[in-house]
């Protein structure tokens, strides 16, 4: 049984999450606070952690930042009620995988806990592949040693950062839609209704195209997004 951090200092939020997950089959703990949290993540190995941003004491930013300076690897979900772009690239530049903005549908939660869950569990059992190495103009994708270079300068990206490229330089030249993003990066195949792409997408290009000359993330107006180098 998998077992989840939920961070939450609301009681009818709580119960609502707490009650939809046990009945999916995982084993959740509850902290109403960051500093809780903190302690509980010393203790015990949680497969996931869903933190609300907004919390007595430390917030969920500062639990994110401070579970990744640990080392903590497992994904973590942030609910959010700020859901402008800065916010999300708040939390999502510095270890998040993903957000949900409050209020939401349980079923929506549920998508996004498998994925994250899903997508954790084939990490760990995945074999060793060949080398593999992407390339597009001056852009390179090492998806053994999991780099990103650009003209040989070291690029930095979050782990849904990284996936999104590498879908995207894996089909270099043609047009993905947000679906097909989702179901690459996120490993969602139906779309959420979210603007979690397009939000990606922008923190993408910040760090791949905007100190070049060449662009190489183009938006196809209607149909989605494609890595191309014109």
């Amino acid at each position: 049984m998998k077992k989840i951090l939920l961070v939450e200092d609301e009681a009818s939020a709580v119960d609502f999450i707490r009650k939809g997950l046990t009945e999916a089959d995982y084993d959740v703990s509850v902290a109403f606070d960051g500093d809780t949290a903190l302690k509980m993540a010393e203790g015990s190995t949680f497969d996931l952690f869903i933190l609300d941003i907004m919390m007595p004491g430390k917030n969920g930013i500062e639990v994110c930042k401070e579970l990744r300076e640990r080392n903590v690897s497992s994904p973590i979900l942030f609910l959010t009620a700020l859901g402008t772009s800065e916010n999300i690239a708040l939390g999502l530049n510095i270890g998040a995988d993903d957000y949900l903005i409050k209020p939401f549908k349980f079923i929506e939660l549920n998508a996004r806990v498998n994925a994250l869950l899903r997508r954790g569990q084939q990490a760990e059992t995945q074999p060793v592949q060949p080398k593999n190495i992407y390339t597009i103009a001056d852009l390179v994708v090492n998806d053994d040693a999991k780099t990103v270079s650009r003209n040989n300068t070291d690029i930095l990206l979050t782990a849904t950062e990284y996936r999104l490229l590498l879908a995207l330089i894996k089909s270099r030249d043609k047009v993905l839609s947000r679906v097909d993003l989702l179901e690459s990066a996120w490993d969602i195949n139906f779309n959420l209704g979210t603007n979690v792409v397009d939000v990606y997408i922008n923190y993408l290009r910040k760090k791949v195209d905007t100190d070049y000359s060449t662009k190489l993330i183009h938006t196809v107006v209607g149909m989605g997004y494609v890595l191309r180098e014109k």
